[in-house]
């Protein structure tokens, strides 16, 4: 069975990290990487037993996974549905045939309302991936989308 880790990168997070980390139950390990967050963040982590690790100013994104898995990355204010888990769940115990990475669709909340941004995000990647876009994996065209979606809540 495959492992997933979460991986979030933080910065004064503490009001919306809960909401995610409370999502994030298929999930095998939490990794926060903080980048000097001052508020209740870093105490927040822990309460959902989240490994902690302390950004470096100027220093590349390194991930010390405990054990082989793959990478789940989110940003704090975002959060997984249910069917997104579901979808999780499933692909742990399926074998993967040269998928080297996985896409899932992004709802972003709006004033306005909820609106489904039209291309899945690669959010789903092995823990030896290489190419960032910031704090993101680099979109994948090839591949493979899981049904469910990300939520992003930007209204305050």
């Amino acid at each position: 069975m495959s492992r997933i880790t979460a991986l979030l990168h933080t910065h004064n997070d503490g009001l919306r990290l809960g909401r995610c980390l409370e999502t994030l139950y298929p999930c095998d390990e939490l990794v926060i990487v903080d980048h000097g967050s001052s508020d209740a963040t870093l105490h927040v982590a822990r309460e959902y037993g989240a490994r902690i690790l302390l950004a470096k100013a100027g220093h590349p994104p390194h991930f010390p996974i405990s054990e082989p898995s793959w990478l789940l990355c989110l940003e704090a204010r975002e959060s997984i549905s249910e069917a997104l888990a579901a979808s999780l769940y499933e692909w742990k115990s399926a074998e993967r045939n040269g998928s080297h990475a996985f896409s899932m669709l992004v709802r972003e909340e709006t004033a306005s309302g909820w609106v489904e941004n039209r291309e899945a995000e690669t959010r789903l990647v092995p823990s030896d991936w290489q190419r960032w876009n910031g704090f993101l994996p680099v979109g994948d065209p090839s591949a493979s989308a899981l049904e469910g979606e990300i939520l992003r809540f930007t209204v305050p």
